[in-house]
């Protein structure tokens, strides 16, 4: 089965989104020639102007997010035989929902988020889980519309809130762009003979232990989790954790690491414990193919409950 890339474009409306994908199908450098479609989620002031376009195998399709279906999809991908995707999604609609309508044979090649600076901040504090959204999945985020000299800091927590991953462009008034240099200290020594994790920051290890494993090979970590079991590794295996909230209340999860515990059948689900063990960047059925951390435990110990049950990042 051939793949097709997509390309996606979030945010809300009038944010850039149809600027920058209008200018980026001007460039022969991205549009050679390759078969493209594109699909329109959110019509707002700005229009495409195909006539600018180098070459002219652009399809443009314009959908409501809230109810395509799979079977749409493929029909226009009967109806035009694209090379490529690009999509502007609609900024009052969540990613991950139209994601999983996408045809088996479409993959997801990058996610850029649009924001314009004078009403982004607004948007945190009225829907956060829409912003948290977008940025969870962004490769990249462009704050645009930002006069010179502003202080970018606000900006930053808010994308490093999301994902500590996602490059950060500041577009500004006067023409000129700039890439975020800010360095995030992580709130724990990763370099101490035992990495001690307090109650409060357990999302944020959690989130830079997965995201990269790599850098916590052989390390000792201490931390406070409530106990989950694993279903095929009960015996052997179980998976301390804490329930984390992204954004809001709809979106708590629990986030746990397995853990090989040779008395994890003795241990009681839910029940707290304070885990001191060796982190190693192992392949696991849980990370699906993908490299991710697996503990070995040195000491599990009965513990008094965290003053707060759920953590945030």
């Amino acid at each position: 089965m051939q793949q097709i890339p997509v390309y996606a474009f979030t945010g809300f409306l009038d944010s850039g989104k149809t600027k920058f994908i209008q200018e980026t199908l001007e460039d022969p450098r991205f549009n050679a020639g390759e078969r493209t479609l594109l699909l329109v989620f959110e019509e707002g002031e700005e229009e495409y102007d195909f006539s600018t376009y180098p070459h002219k195998n652009v399809y443009l399709e314009v959908l409501d997010q809230q109810t395509v279906t799979t079977a749409q999809l493929q029909t226009l991908m009967k109806k035009h035989r694209p090379e490529r995707v690009v999509a502007e999604l609609h900024g009052m609609q969540l990613v991950g929902d139209l994601y999983m309508r996408f045809p088996q044979e479409w993959v997801v090649a990058q996610e850029v988020m649009f924001a314009d600076s004078t009403t982004i901040l607004a948007y945190n504090a009225n829907m956060r889980n829409l912003v948290m959204d977008k940025l969870a999945g962004a490769q990249m985020v462009v704050f645009n519309r930002l006069a010179p000299g502003t202080d970018t800091m606000v900006y930053h927590k808010l994308a490093r809130a999301a994902n500590r991953r996602v490059d950060i462009l500041y577009d500004y008034t006067d023409g000129t762009t700039a890439f975020d240099d800010i360095e995030d200290p992580l709130p724990f020594d990763i370099n101490a003979p035992v990495i001690e994790v307090k109650d409060e920051d357990y999302g944020l290890w959690f989130r830079d232990v997965n995201e990269q494993p790599q850098k916590y090979q052989d390390k000792t970590i201490r931390f406070k989790a409530q106990v989950a079991m694993l279903r095929r590794e009960k015996n052997s295996m179980f998976a301390p954790g804490r329930f984390v909230m992204t954004c809001c209340v709809d979106d708590i999860e629990f986030c746990g690491v397995p853990c090989r515990y040779a008395d994890s059948r003795k241990l009681k689900p839910r029940s707290w414990v304070m885990v001191t063990a060796k982190i190693s960047a192992e392949n696991h059925s849980l990370y699906k193919g993908e490299l991710g951390p697996v503990l070995t435990a040195l000491s599990v110990e009965n513990a008094q409950s965290a003053k707060e049950e759920v953590v945030t990042f």
